[in-house]
């Protein structure tokens, strides 16, 4: 799946404290926990608790957080539609890396068990 320069470059320049609150307000309403949230994030990104403040704190571009991620290999693992895209055919690697963070919040925020969010075998 195709999508435009100018949205890529519109995600790619959004900051990731700009969006954490939203996230964190939907696992929250659906009964999830913080916790549970920075869990996904980890489990994604490689970030704890301490990295992930620091990085709110200083307003990192999405560019910038998945550039300092270590991205989980079973990352790839994560399909489905998010968004209107499907994870799995998004071309470009950085919207592809926010859309999994996306999936993986809307998992978490429906309910879903840990260990599949956490695709562990």
């Amino acid at each position: 799946m195709t999508n435009s320069d100018t949205h890529n470059q519109r995600i790619a320049k959004m900051t990731f404290a700009s969006v954490y609150p939203h996230y964190l307000t939907k696992v929250e309403k659906k009964g999830r926990t913080k916790e549970e949230l920075h869990q996904v994030i980890e489990w994604l990104t490689g970030f704890d608790n301490n990295t992930l403040q620091d990085l709110i704190e200083k307003k990192v571009t999405f560019e910038t957080f998945f550039q300092m991620a270590t991205l989980n290999p079973n990352a790839r693992l994560i399909t489905g539609v998010i968004c209107g895209y499907r994870v799995e055919e998004i071309e470009n690697s950085l919207t592809q890396q926010v859309r999994y963070l996306d999936k993986l919040v809307d998992e978490l925020a429906k309910g879903r068990q840990m260990e599949k969010i956490l695709r562990v075998a």
